[in-house]
């Protein structure tokens, strides 16, 4: 039995396909179908129900996938302890990003990053929460940057920092000219959210949930980017609520549109999240390092109630 055939096993499983696991792991498709018969033969069990399509785990199968990721995760951390023991911080390093973090976190430590890791083999996907967990779980990112908490048994969360919710509330609107505002100052039967799929849009459907206010079918579901969503707000079509840091760079007429909440002001928790297994840690600490001595300065809100990214059924 080597690490490669588990490896193997890993891929045909996640993929429910002898070929497309072949691709994923860079070898051709018999050579793989060889490994994985030749460890089924000195086990002497099928890991794989070949009969069906797609192909499937058999029973003894599915047990033997849940040791070999153990198994697989353990024998990468041979590679992390000697690198960790030399100092050395670099090579490939995967992260998830969702796309309500991303454009806003990623120009603020990205240069400081590689400038300091310049070993580093940074490659960033943005990704939803949902396409992020499952990466994660399956070995194709190292970590990720997400609203927290997931409560997710194999993975671990380090909390970066706390981004209130701001109001974007038109000149035309009734709380306009107050300085600060409640849940229920907001047009809540004209509020405009992100598309479904986005944790944020689900943080605001749980904050009013949270206050009683209001059920779902009183959202308007109408953009998949903050910008649209300012724009329609203009337009007299209603309200919006945006991250903290998005509203840095807004122009000075927007700005004089934001109504930040009272105290304890809603926000959404940001976690650099990663498997228990702990791998790679060494550079995970120095990210987490970098993007916590940028974003220290720029949000110095202490209370604040955080509201959860999970979907509220």
């Amino acid at each position: 039995m080597t690490i490669t055939q588990l490896y193997y096993v890993l891929a045909v499983a996640e993929h429910k396909n002898f070929t497309q696991a072949a691709e994923k792991c860079f070898v051709t498709q018999p050579t793989l179908s060889m490994q994985i018969q030749k460890l089924e033969d000195e086990l002497d069990i099928l890991i794989f129900d070949r009969s069906k399509k797609p192909i499937s785990l058999t029973e003894i199968g599915e047990k033997i996938v849940v040791q070999a990721k153990s198994i697989v995760n353990e024998a990468g951390r041979i590679k992390d302890i000697v690198e960790q023991q030399k100092g050395y911080i670099g090579g490939e390093f995967k992260v998830g990003i969702i796309p309500t973090i991303m454009p806003t976190l990623l120009p603020m430590f990205l240069n400081n990053f590689i400038k300091k890791y310049p070993k580093v083999n940074l490659i960033l996907e943005e990704q939803t929460t949902e396409e992020i967990i499952k990466k994660l779980k399956n070995g194709h990112l190292d970590c990720a940057i997400a609203a927290t908490p997931l409560e997710e048994e194999t993975l671990k969360e380090i909390v970066l920092y706390y981004e209130p919710f701001v109001a974007y509330i038109p000149d035309h609107h009734d709380s306009f000219n107050k300085e600060e505002i409640e849940i229920s100052d907001l047009d809540l039967d004209r509020i405009l959210l992100l598309q479904d799929g986005h944790c944020f849009r689900d943080g605001i459907l749980n904050l009013c949930k949270n206050n009683k206010y209001i059920n779902d079918s009183n959202f308007q579901l109408e953009s998949g980017s903050f910008e649209t969503l300012i724009k329609l707000a203009d337009e007299g079509l209603g309200t919006t609520l945006l991250p903290f840091l998005h509203t840095l760079d807004l122009n000075e007429k927007n700005k004089t549109k934001l109504r930040h909440f009272q105290d304890p002001k809603p926000a959404r928790e940001v976690s650099l999240i990663y498997p228990k297994s702990e791998l790679k840690i060494h550079i995970i600490n120095a990210l987490r390092d970098t993007i916590a001595g940028v974003v220290r300065g720029a949000i110095a809100f202490q209370d604040v109630q955080i509201i959860s990214p999970k979907p509220k059924k």
